[in-house]
């Protein structure tokens, strides 16, 4: 297995309490993912947490081996949304939200 898909596997395998919703309400707008990250500030405001980290991007050379092509950014923003709702958790990479999701 190249290491591409075992990162994303980890990442899969990682993200197993979270469900798949692609849009929440922050007040009386809904946040999608598609709208951009300057809309989602503006719209639900700062999230609660937020992490950062750095991945190589790999891919086969002409030989077969894995060879570093560049890197990419993952953000993660969590937005807590009081008792009575679970908080959504933004994924974002390259400055572009990936998914939204909801956190058991």
């Amino acid at each position: 297995m190249n290491r591409g898909w075992l990162f994303f596997s980890v990442l899969l395998a990682s993200a197993g309490a979270v469900h798949a919703d692609e849009s929440f309400r922050c007040g009386k707008w809904i946040a999608s993912s598609d709208m951009s990250i300057a809309d989602l500030l503006a719209k639900c405001g700062e999230p609660t947490q937020r992490t950062s980290s750095t991945e190589d991007v790999l891919a086969r050379n002409k030989y077969g081996l894995m060879q570093k092509t560049g890197e990419t950014t993952v953000k993660i923003w969590t937005y807590d949304r009081g008792a009575n709702a679970p908080p959504m958790v933004v994924t974002i990479v390259d400055g572009r939200i990936k998914s939204i999701e909801r956190k058991k």
